[in-house]
């Protein structure tokens, strides 16, 4: 084995794996070993000091996972110190904060943290939740609006345009087989209307499950929620849960602050959230329902079956997501997603890439199969 891997395997095991100390680091590596120890433990393969408590320790710290470790390793490192070191709390300093990588994930920690965030890191900690979402706007907010805009001129039907509404290049697309060579030119036989103006064609209701474990499903709907609040022809209400219910439709300009009007954690009632949902709804068979849950009901499970059938009776295309994010397979109730299977209502997990599509479908009507749960 060369010197060069023996180091990196003795990245890998920790120092405790060369207790004789036979195998040199250079310089970088000996720098990445100590900031590996400093988070997953010393010789003894136990957890020492670790960062302690001081933030500015804890910010050269972070430095350092950013020079010497690729981005998608950093956000893993983040995470465990969250998790092992109990830095949430230093969190709460500006000087930390600026330093640490920001991504989904540290938004949503933000979130839970905004009841006890003391004001002098309030600015710092918008800045960093409005770097994320601008990040996320700039990488999913086209693919999104173009799949919902395509969506929605194939769904709506105006076979009696006036002029003004007639979609002259659908139309000629329609009527190619009736182009007249010695003439060179188009004799639509139907006139294809961009449909009724003025008037959202469909509206969408984002009902999403504000529990601790949904952090990153209620990052991606604000982002999306705030997307889909620009398209005019679709009207879009946002609403969060736990035990009670908030309407942040009208946050839906600001992201940010929606984001901020979150507060993660709590218990869960699907059924209360249902049921205002149900009331938001005035056109049913031009409405479509997301549920972003996990479905872990906290209320009443039999009545909240119960309330998802009326909507679907009512005309109502109700789709739950058990995710909305890119962490891997959810943790779900499969009983509740079972008896939604048997109503007609699909529950299967969704990465962010994969939600334009699944709004064009809904919009369009098509049929939504999950996969198997």
């Amino acid at each position: 084995m060369s010197s060069t891997s023996a180091a990196r395997w003795k990245l890998v095991l920790g120092s405790s794996a060369d207790a004789a100390n036979e195998i040199s680091l250079s310089p970088d590596y000996g720098r990445m070993d100590e900031v590996l120890t400093q988070l997953y433990g010393g010789n003894d393969g136990e957890r020492k000091a670790g960062l302690g408590g001081s933030a500015p320790k804890v910010s050269r710290w972070l430095g350092d996972i950013r020079t010497y470790f690729p981005s998608s390793v950093v956000a893993v490192m983040q995470q465990d110190a969250m998790d092992r070191l109990g830095l949430h709390q230093l969190l709460l300093e500006p000087e930390v904060l600026r330093t640490v990588q920001a991504d989904v994930h540290l938004v949503g920690t933000l979130m839970s943290l905004s009841r006890v965030m003391p004001q002098k890191v309030k600015h710092t900690a918008r800045e960093v939740v409005l770097k994320v979402v601008r990040e996320l706007e700039q990488k999913l907010a086209n693919a999104l609006r173009q799949a919902v805009q395509g969506a929605l001129s194939r769904a709506v039907r105006n076979p009696r345009p006036r002029y003004h509404e007639i979609n002259w290049g659908a139309t000629i697309r329609a009527n190619l087989k009736h182009y007249q060579p010695e003439y060179k030119t188009v004799v639509p036989e139907k006139l294809i209307g961009y449909g009724r103006r003025g008037q959202a064609l469909k509206e969408i209701v984002l009902c999403v499950d504000q529990s601790g474990s949904m952090a990153s499903s209620v990052v991606y709907a604000g982002v999306f929620g705030a997307v889909l609040a620009s398209i005019k022809a679709v009207k879009t209400h946002m609403v969060v849960f736990d035990t009670a219910v908030v309407n942040l439709s009208e946050d839906l300009q600001d992201p940010v602050d929606l984001l901020f009007g979150v507060q993660l954690g709590g218990g869960t009632d699907i059924n209360l959230a249902l049921t205002y949902c149900q009331q938001l709804i005035t056109r049913p068979t031009d409405t479509i329902l997301v549920l972003i849950s996990d479905l872990y009901e906290g209320g009443n499970e039999r009545e909240m079956i119960k309330r998802a059938a009326a909507l679907k009776a009512a005309g109502v295309t109700v789709v739950a997501l058990l995710a909305l994010a890119d962490d891997g397979a959810p943790s779900f109730d499969r009983r509740v997603a079972e008896q939604f299977a048997a109503l007609g209502i699909p529950s299967f997990a969704c990465t962010p890439a994969q939600f334009p599509q699944l709004m064009a479908a809904a919009i369009q009507g098509q049929e939504l199969k999950a996969a198997p749960l």
